[in-house]
């Protein structure tokens, strides 16, 4: 009797492994069945969409789309054809599989796809806004996070394939958003924020210093301002609005400005200081490099340069972007980016949903009260000339790069309106070159979104 109840045991036992495997191997099978279907040569992608509809992306190939309409977005929104990696459709792909367990592989009705935030009218008009120059433009909302325009030249149309890959211009193939570039002055938000967290804005603006044209510091090093002739005695808005590099030079070599404290704020602004690890910031999938510089001695040359803008120091264009954000929002946070609005499955049901959300407190409120001012009263003295329609908050760069034999232009900043709350950045290369200015960019960009 004993022998009959261990023998109904070990079969009750032997029957629960081989239900709990048969059970484990089903999950399995459907957790992985959609990994090989789409590394099959039967498989079949989905759509991206820009938030108006409009297709972007047509992973079926049936979409027949005009030419050239997609060259504004080309190496951003990427293929399936394995040239790009850093892009939404390569980080992406697993959610435009018209396949599941289930329903097996849906040739004709799947409805896998991504609804983006862009917004493919605005990208196109930046895009023929350049005039054939090269660079780059991205601007998002800074209360959501949506990104709107994400444009980088030179571009490719991915509907054409890649015949002639070996002639392509330097950057066709990566969105120059997307990764570090040299600041120039719009750097100077950086060290104006720094500057206000470890002295405060009475202190700070109670500071002048005089601009002869150049300025030499205590270790003999010169630093030019563009202005030969020297801007004469100036506090800190003055210094903002004039890019006066000596100012900004004899700001970090001040005593109230302790290297330390200033590489703190740095470092919780999301700058990598002094080699350390350059994580990425993460936005949808897609890598975007984290800003980085050296600060070594507050008397330095290169130190005082790299507060500037120029030297080692290197910051992405939608960092740049984001740092608005928390400047507009009065918040000291940043709104985080996103260009996934949501995700649809094969049967057309939502499957996953964007939110908005925040990065951790990079400065005060109280200093993003100032900066805003700094920045506010600076488009107002300066730009409503040329970006006319707008109350902007902005800041202008000059980026000497190739050795200083070219010159980048950048613009930075935040529209002040509830109706269009947009930050923004914009990189114009070698700006001697081509007769467009980063001004014209700008407005452009934002009579497209807007109107």
């Amino acid at each position: 009797m004993k022998s009959i109840k261990r023998t109904q045991r070990i079969i009750t036992l032997f029957l629960l492994l081989f239900i709990t495997g048969m059970a484990a191997l089903v999950i399995k099978i459907q957790r992985e069945s959609p990994f090989y279907m789409m590394n099959s040569d039967k498989h079949e992608l989905g759509m991206v969409y820009d938030r108006n509809g409009e297709v972007i992306f047509d992973g079926s190939g049936k979409t027949q789309f005009p030419e050239g309409s997609l060259i504004d977005l080309g190496n951003l929104i990427g293929d399936d054809k394995g040239q790009m990696s850093n892009t939404l459709v390569a980080q992406n792909i697993d959610k435009l599989n018209n396949y599941s367990f289930n329903a097996g592989l849906v040739k004709e009705g799947g409805k896998a796809a991504i609804y983006t935030t862009l917004d493919h009218y605005a990208d196109r008009a930046v895009y023929n806004a350049y005039m054939g120059a090269k660079g780059c433009a991205v601007a998002y909302n800074y209360k959501t996070g949506e990104i709107l325009v994400c444009t980088s030249l030179p571009n490719i149309d991915v509907t054409k394939g890649y015949e002639g890959i070996a002639d392509f211009e330097t950057g066709t193939l990566i969105s120059k958003a997307l990764y570090g570039t040299v600041p120039g002055s719009t750097q100077k938000v950086s060290t104006v924020i720094t500057a206000l967290e470890i002295m405060g804005a009475d202190k700070l603006f109670s500071k002048s210093f005089t601009c002869t044209g150049h300025y030499t510091n205590k270790n003999g090093d010169v630093i030019d301002c563009h202005n030969t002739s020297g801007h004469g005695e100036q506090n800190i808005q003055q210094a903002v609005e004039n890019s006066c590099n000596p100012f900004f030079a004899q700001l970090v070599a001040d005593p109230d400005m302790p290297l330390n404290s200033i590489k703190k704020v740095y470092s919780r602004l999301g700058y990598a200081v002094n080699g350390e690890e350059e994580q990425y910031i993460d936005i949808d999938g897609i890598q975007c490099e984290r800003a980085s510089t050296t600060l070594v001695d507050s008397n330095d040359f290169n130190t005082q340069w790299a507060c500037i803008g120029q030297g080692e120091t290197l910051v992405s264009p939608i960092q740049l972007m984001m740092w608005q954000s928390a400047i507009a929002n009065g918040t000291g946070k940043m709104t985080m980016p996103h260009i996934i609005d949501r995700v649809t499955d094969v049967y057309g049901e939502v499957s996953e949903l964007s939110k908005t959300t925040y990065s951790k407190q990079l400065f005060s409120e109280d200093t993003a009260s100032t900066m805003r001012q700094i920045l506010l009263t600076n488009g107002a003295n300066h730009y409503s000339g040329s970006i006319p329609g707008y109350t902007l908050g902005i800041k202008s760069g000059t980026a000497q790069v190739k050795n200083g034999d070219e010159d980048n232009s950048l613009l930075v900043g935040f529209v002040d309106d509830p109706r269009h709350p947009i930050a923004f950045c914009v990189l114009l290369e070698d700006r001697y070159s081509t007769p467009v200015t980063s001004e014209q960019i700008v407005s452009a960009m934002l009579n497209a979104i807007c109107n």
